[in-house]
């Protein structure tokens, strides 16, 4: 299981680390950090064939520090993900399955 910060400690608003591997039936987890509000969107293109992109996003943002939200990842495969908000200043993320 694996833990990502939303915002840098720097004040960057960029997912951190932005690029994560776990194995199939792990978790991460997203926790709110700098430059909210933030929120975790999976593009139905950018993810494995059999996952279900809306069900792994979280569209609500989070608006309080440390706030987080979780996701089992159960489909081998990469996913790609970003921050409604902040997806034009390239607050982006991914994740590989193994």
């Amino acid at each position: 299981d694996v833990t990502v910060k939303l915002g840098a400690d720097s004040g960057a608003l960029v997912f951190e680390p932005s690029s994560v591997t776990i194995k199939a039936g792990e978790t991460v987890t997203w926790v709110n950090n700098a430059g909210f509000p933030h929120n975790i969107v999976f593009d139905e293109d950018e993810v494995p064939s059999g996952a279900n992109a809306e069900a792994l996003s979280h569209e609500d943002y989070l608006n309080a520090p440390g706030e987080s939200y979780s996701a089992k990842f159960d489909t081998a495969g990469t996913y790609g993900y970003f921050c409604e908000p902040h997806q034009g200043a390239g607050m982006k993320g991914t994740i590989t399955v193994q």
